[in-house]
Formats: C-alpha cells, sequence, structure tokens
C-alpha cells in the first residue's frame, strides 16, 4: 500500500510570530518528517461583518486583542509573508500550502502557485470562491467536508466536474469539532466517500481532530491517501486550535508508524519467505515431511 501523504497542519498555531513559524516549518521537515505544512489566510474585514470585527472574542483567555477583529489581524501574514512562508518549505523539502477563506486570499494565495490549495470545511459551500480556483488555479484543490450534507457533497464534486477539475480534486472526511470524541470521527465516512467518489475524484483524505495517533492509522488502512492534523510546538500555547494538535513528538509519530504501516499492507509474495527460510530450516526440519 503507498503511504499517505502527512499534512501537519500549522494554521495560526505560529501565534502571528514568523520566527515560530520558521521553527514549525523546519521541525515539520527535519524531525517529523512530514510532507506538507499548511498555514491559513484570511481577509477579516470580508469574512466577519462589522458587529462581529468588533466584537468580544468568544473565549477571551484565546484572544490576542481586545475584539476578535484585532485578535484574528494579530493572527494574520500578508502575502509577502507568506512567500516566505512558502521559500522556508522549499529550502526544507516540504510542500507549502494554506486553507483560504475568502475569495480575496484564493486570489492572493493561487498568485504564489502552490502545489496545493485546502478549502476548509467552513468554507466548501463558497461557490464564488471554489468557481474562482477551478478557473484560475491550476494545482491541487483540497476539500474538507465537515458540517456538510451528503447532498452538499455531491454539488461541490459535481461543480468541479462541471469545470473539468475532478481530477485535480482530492476530499477529505472530516468531523468539525476541537477535539473530537472517539466515537464522533465516524471512520466509516472514508469508506462511504470512496464508494461514492472512487474514480470521479483524485484521492480522498482524512483530516482529524482528536486527540493521539491511532486513528490516523486506522484511516490509511480505510484508504485515506492524505492525513491532515493538526501542529504546534507546545498544546498549551494560548489559542483555540493548541489542545487539539499534536506537538512534534506526536507528529513524528504519527508520521512514522503511517510509513511503517503502509509497508506491512502487503500479501506474501510467495508462500515461503527469504527471512522464513532459515527459520523453517532450524525450526521445522523434523517435519519438513508429512507425517
Amino acid at each position: 500500500m503507498q503511504a499517505p501523504k502527512i499534512i501537519a497542519e500549522i494554521g495560526c498555531n505560529h501565534k502571528g510570530d514568523m520566527e515560530i513559524a520558521h521553527e514549525l516549518i523546519v521541525t515539520a521537515s527535519i524531525f517529523c518528517k512530514v510532507d506538507v505544512v499548511k498555514f491559513q489566510k484570511r481577509n477579516n474585514k470580508e469574512l466577519l461583518s462589522e458587529e462581529e470585527y468588533n466584537s468580544p472574542h468568544p473565549n477571551p483567555i484565546h484572544s490576542y486583542g481586545r475584539t476578535y477583529g484585532e485578535h484574528r489581524e494579530f493572527l494574520e501574514f500578508d502575502l509577502d509573508q507568506h512567500r516566505q512562508l512558502k521559500k522556508w518549505c522549499e529550502e526544507n523539502n516540504l510542500i507549502y500550502s494554506t486553507s483560504v477563506w475568502d475569495l480575496t486570499s484564493a486570489k492572493e494565495i493561487a498568485s504564489l502557485d502552490p502545489v496545493l490549495i485546502k478549502i476548509p470545511s467552513a468554507c466548501n459551500r463558497n461557490k464564488a470562491l471554489l468557481t474562482y480556483l477551478c478557473e484560475h488555479y491550476g494545482g491541487e484543490i483540497h476539500i474538507s467536508f465537515g458540517m456538510t450534507t451528503h447532498e452538499e457533497e455531491e454539488e461541490i464534486v459535481k461543480l468541479f466536474e462541471q469545470y473539468k477539475r475532478a481530477k485535480d480534486l482530492v476530499i477529505y472526511s472530516c468531523t468539525s469539532g476541537y477535539p473530537v470524541p472517539f466515537e464522533d470521527i465516524c471512520l466509516y465516512e472514508i469508506t462511504r466517500l470512496k464508494k461514492a467518489y472512487d474514480g470521479r475524484v483524485k484521492a480522498i483524505g482524512f483530516s482529524g481532530h482528536h486527540l493521539g495517533i491511532a486513528v490516523d492509522i486506522a484511516a490509511m488502512t480505510l484508504g485515506a491517501e492524505w492525513i491532515e492534523r493538526h501542529y504546534t510546538l507546545d498544546r498549551t500555547w494560548k489559542g483555540t486550535d493548541h489542545a487539539a494538535s499534536l506537538e512534534p513528538d506526536g507528529m513524528r509519530r504519527l508520521a512514522r508508524d503511517c510509513r511503517a504501516v503502509s509497508r506491512a499492507l502487503t500479501y506474501k509474495s510467495k508462500d515461503i519467505l527469504e527471512i522464513e527460510s532459515v527459520q523453517r530450516e532450524k525450526l521445522k526440519k523434523n517435519q519438513l515431511r508429512w507425517q
């Protein structure tokens, strides 16, 4: 079985600090050995109403500003900073990616020509955003299906088929929660998506917001070709995503274990493998003839 691609989702876990973002990239490459790191891009004035922008953060202990708008702006990197993030990723043999939350952000990130762009579950019904990427961006488009009905999933895939872009579409099984209890992860959704869309889209992925790494191994065995997990340097840091994130050693073990299990998911190439031959001669020498 081919090993899945592992995405370390930094998102806004850099706390608005480019030095922390750089450390996350380097650690993801050298220590964790993932394939992709992913950030976020938002135009907060476009996303939020004036009332939302000027209201207090709903969970003040995690706020980086007096209002929710100030909090979001504090965590936001501009396009030049994203250009630098992409350069750092390439220097560290990683694929750079970003989730885009609005049309303006999609246009900005598409101008960097990344290998892939992600649409988060919260935005997968933004038809203008999806249409723009279909028409103006040539890379892979990855979409999470959290908080999405089966009918809405079909509408999204049909849109990509209409624009002849389904061959570049990767869809993710996802439950939107932070963190998600095990009984709500619903891994068989991967099987359902494969049955419904295998051959219509490029691949099926799994985006998890749970604790630990055992579930991700199971997701891979069910056919997820991309595994995405939130990633931080310290799960106790201020911010709502850190508690549902993996620290570097967790991300390292996730990548290691997925690759190990992928190598193990095979049939024997012949009845007695070479590694067994010596043991057979030693341990079964008196039983080699059926008596």
